[in-house]
């Protein structure tokens, strides 16, 4: 169970707000150390969470016993990380609000290439930066439903057939 996750954004407070709209909950100021920083918290039982820092904020392991240390660099374009969002919201929703802020909402199948697609997300690309794959309440069924071992080692076996 991912409970938070952190990313970094150019205006940390108006990409909070928007992830809070699309989880149906809260926008709030970041409690910690970094100024400028912003929660959307999804108000659920498990405590979950995206931190939105500003771009110049990398996170580093502290020195000696010292917790993380924050520290102000130069800015990132993109990032290899991405995450899967579940929402309560439905489709229209998503890319109703994607479109509002002029952010790439699109709907895609993922899987092995040259195979059918074993879910479907919508790539919602939160400043035409950072991928978040958000799955609606009909995509989610569909992704745990093939995220077993089972089904994984199902798809191993398939692609390596046709390798």
């Amino acid at each position: 169970m991912i409970h938070h996750i952190s990313i970094s954004a150019r205006d940390p407070k108006h990409v909070a707000e928007v992830l809070a709209e699309l989880m149906n909950g809260r926008c709030y100021p970041f409690p910690g150390r970094v100024k400028n920083s912003f929660i959307a918290v999804d108000g659920d039982a498990h405590g979950s969470m995206i931190e939105v820092y500003p771009e110049t904020v990398m996170l580093q392991p502290g020195e000696g016993d010292a917790p993380v240390q924050q520290v102000h660099d130069k800015q990132p374009g993109y990032w290899p990380f991405h995450l899967l969002l579940s929402v309560l919201t439905d489709r229209a929703t998503v890319e109703r609000i994607g479109a509002r802020e002029g952010w790439r909402t699109r709907l895609f199948g993922r899987g092995s290439p040259g195979m059918p697609p074993v879910f479907h997300v919508i790539e919602f690309w939160v400043e035409n930066r950072l991928m978040i794959e958000v799955a609606t309440p009909d995509m989610i069924d569909e992704y745990t439903h093939n995220s077993t071992y089972e089904k994984r080692d199902e798809r191993g076996r398939a692609v390596r057939a046709t390798a």
